[in-house]
């Protein structure tokens, strides 16, 4: 009885042991280690949030990463090269318009009627001539050099809102360009006429607005007179069907 007694004092401090030990054993329990790829898709079955991948970056030493960097500075950069027709617009859309082409009254000296329009190609000017020494002064476009004209005419024609019929020596002449013109175009604010034309005699020639008007003061046109369309809309309202005009 007394050995029955002793064994089971035995096993029962060897099974409190083994407790004791098994508990000690996890009590500091080592970190567990999750690859970076499988993260995501376990994270995802338990919260069903979306986990984005881990991203690493190589660690450049920093002497490296100042020699990148002095190498770059010392590289040249590419020129960015431009057709000459797109520099030259930006240049005149980037410009300011200058306001000696707004329409003012000034001193004009002439022997001409008033009435008369006189335009100075060269200093991109057109008068209406008022009379007492004085003229109404405008800015216009004119032709581009090779279509420079001087000459004394009459208007013949006005029109408001005039639709646009490029000449054949135009359309062949930007069509060697690249640029291929319409037959004819309704007249709107997108037609190169603008809001009102003058025709000039017989010819080919007229005083019109522009759907460019940053283009005033400077010599583009084919030889037509352009103005700024409110400008044009002014001019048109003073003079009538038989206004002579004068081109120097």
């Amino acid at each position: 009885m007394m050995k029955k007694s002793l064994f089971l004092a035995a096993s029962f401090l060897l099974i409190l042991s083994g407790t004791a030990g098994a508990q000690d054993r996890y009590q500091n329990r080592p970190p567990v280690i999750v690859s970076p790829d499988l993260t995501a898709p376990w994270v995802m079955q338990l919260t069903g949030e979306r986990v984005r991948p881990a991203v690493y970056r190589q660690q450049v030493p920093a002497a490296t990463r100042k020699q990148i960097a002095r190498q770059a500075k010392r590289q040249p950069r590419p020129a960015v090269v431009q057709p000459a027709s797109i520099a030259r617009r930006q240049k005149l859309v980037k410009s300011q318009f200058d306001p000696q082409f707004l329409p003012q009254m000034v001193a004009y000296e002439t022997k001409e009627k008033p009435g008369t329009i006189v335009i100075d190609t060269n200093n991109r000017f057109l008068y209406l001539v008022t009379g007492n020494g004085e003229a109404r002064r405008y800015g216009v476009g004119v032709g581009k050099p090779g279509f420079e004209w001087a000459g004394e005419h009459r208007i013949t024609r006005k029109a408001e809102w005039p639709d646009w019929t490029p000449p054949q020596e135009m359309v062949a002449r930007e069509a060697a360009k690249g640029h291929y013109l319409p037959a004819r175009m309704d007249g709107g604010p997108a037609n190169p006429l603008g809001a009102r034309a003058m025709y000039l005699g017989s010819t080919l020639y007229r005083i019109h607005g522009t759907n460019a008007p940053w283009t005033i003061g400077y010599g583009v046109s084919s030889g037509c007179i352009r103005m700024r369309n409110e400008d044009v809309v002014d001019l048109y309202e003073r003079v009538k069907v038989g206004t002579k005009v004068i081109v120097i």
